[in-house]
């Protein structure tokens, strides 16, 4: 059951940074917390509890041993112990928080910690050069989009799976879309890269990466972001940084243009129970967010 409880606001402990939210970035983690199904995860804080991973805001206090944050910095990052970011106020931890540049705003600042981040990761550990052919299966939602614009910014072809519904943002962005629903997948990838791809990027995971798994060249190239049975494939899970370098460095690639979030859906915090439910449903395109202050 979701609803809204009041709380005092949260004390910063140790490397943590209390800050006023004005935007909150909504995740499927957000949901999985709620259902119990990653156990452990943001320090396993007992119900009730506020949801939410990732925020951007203005920091009111610090805690102890804080380095390089100030009260009134804006900042955007990582709300990893527990204190939620569907909230008026709420702590991340320093290490895994950033100032927000110059110029880039709240609500886009907001995406990167999962977005953003992910996005960089997953290129990064890939590692393939310009020219290069990568698949994105599950290209619609908000990493997908994020991945591909980053990619082709790269200079990668970027080819992406999705339904119907996700063509025209995948399009948009330069992405040679494979609607799921209209026909075989693997004999249209084929069709396309008849020698295979230099790398797949999985963001659905089960049936559909084993399908679609085979369409690598390499199977090494294959990285997963959900799907932790990769490695039975051959493939890799994402390698996950969540530092103030990887932040700062997707805020700078956003501030270019280069990781600009495709947001399709902006929430006031009074309905963040229909933001969260839209994104549980798997069929979300875009990024969605709350806007808190």
């Amino acid at each position: 059951m979701q609803e809204f409880f009041d709380r005092p606001d949260p004390v910063p402990g140790r490397g943590e940074v209390l800050i006023r939210v004005d935007v909150a970035g909504v995740n499927p983690l957000d949901h999985m917390l709620r259902s119990g199904l990653v156990d452990g995860l943001d320090c396993g804080r007992p119900f009730p509890r506020a949801l939410g991973m990732e925020a951007a805001g203005t920091v009111l206090a610090l805690g102890e041993d804080v380095d390089g944050l100030e009260v009134g910095d804006a900042v955007f990052g990582f709300a990893l112990t527990g204190g939620g970011t569907y909230a008026e106020t709420t702590v991340l931890s320093a290490p895994n928080t950033a100032r927000i540049p110059e110029g880039l705003s709240a609500t886009v600042a907001a995406t990167l910690p999962v977005t953003g981040t992910t996005a960089v990761d997953v290129l990064d550990q890939l590692g393939v050069p310009a020219g290069a052919t990568v698949l994105v299966n599950g290209v619609g939602g908000g990493v997908g989009l994020a991945v591909a614009r980053l990619a082709i910014g790269r200079e990668l072809r970027v080819i992406g799976t999705g339904s119907t519904p996700k063509r025209e943002l995948a399009e948009a962005i330069g992405v040679r879309f494979i609607d799921y629903t209209a026909g075989d997948v693997v004999a249209t990838a084929r069709e396309l890269v008849p020698d295979g791809f230099d790398g797949i990027v999985d963001l659905v995971g089960g049936t559909s990466l084993r399908t679609v798994a085979p369409l690598a060249r390499d199977p090494r190239n294959v990285i997963a972001v959900g799907d932790m049975s990769v490695p039975d494939l051959g493939g890799r899970f994402v390698e996950r940084r969540l530092d103030r370098e990887n932040l700062e460095r997707s805020a700078l690639l956003a501030l270019d243009g280069l990781l600009a979030p495709v947001i399709t859906a902006v929430h006031p915090l009074s309905d963040a129970p229909a933001a969260l439910a839209t994104v549980e449903t798997g069929h979300t395109s875009g990024k969605v967010v709350i806007k808190v202050a």
